[in-house]
């Protein structure tokens, strides 16, 4: 069974949020901000990002580029 991540975003704590259902076993920290979410297994269950608007910056802009340059 292929399970999709949802995206949630708190708005007042500016924290993005990928998930799949999972009970989470181990938080790993990837860069300063940015954890994974582990099951007891060591599936990835989650993703979440704190300061997303200022860590996802220069990720939005580059994707607007793109888009940009893809149009016709």
């Amino acid at each position: 069974m292929k399970e999709d991540f949802k995206v949630y975003y708190d708005k007042e704590q500016d924290i993005l949020y990928l998930a799949k259902e999972g009970r989470e076993a181990e938080i790993v920290e990837l860069a300063p901000g940015v954890n994974m979410e582990l099951d007891e297994s060591g599936n990835l269950i989650g993703i979440e990002v704190f300061n997303a608007s200022q860590v996802l910056k220069d990720v939005i802009g580059l994707m607007e580029k793109k888009l940009q340059t893809a149009s016709p």
